[in-house]
């Protein structure tokens, strides 16, 4: 099933612009809690290093990553939280 990212609705949104790695994973990390399952987790980081980051710690915990969309210096990663 494809997921048009450009029209989701993240139920959580982290704004980690700004800072390096490991900043913008740690914060995905605290926020995924505040999501319910089945949820959309989006996190803005301007750290190149969270498109390679995001996705495995997604996977590794057991969550499902939709994919990014590139903005003006900055990236928007997707990532739906895996159902109880």
């Amino acid at each position: 099933m494809s997921v048009d990212l450009s029209t989701i609705k993240a139920d959580v949104v982290v704004d980690a612009r700004g800072t390096a790695c490991p900043g913008p994973l740690l914060e995905a990390k605290r926020a995924i809690a505040d999501v319910p399952p089945g949820g959309i987790l989006e996190v803005q980081s301007s750290d190149e290093g969270t498109n390679d980051d995001l996705p495995l710690w997604a996977e590794n915990a057991g969550h499902e990553f939709l994919g990014t969309i590139e903005e003006a210096g900055y990236w928007r990663l997707f990532v739906k939280k895996a159902e109880d």
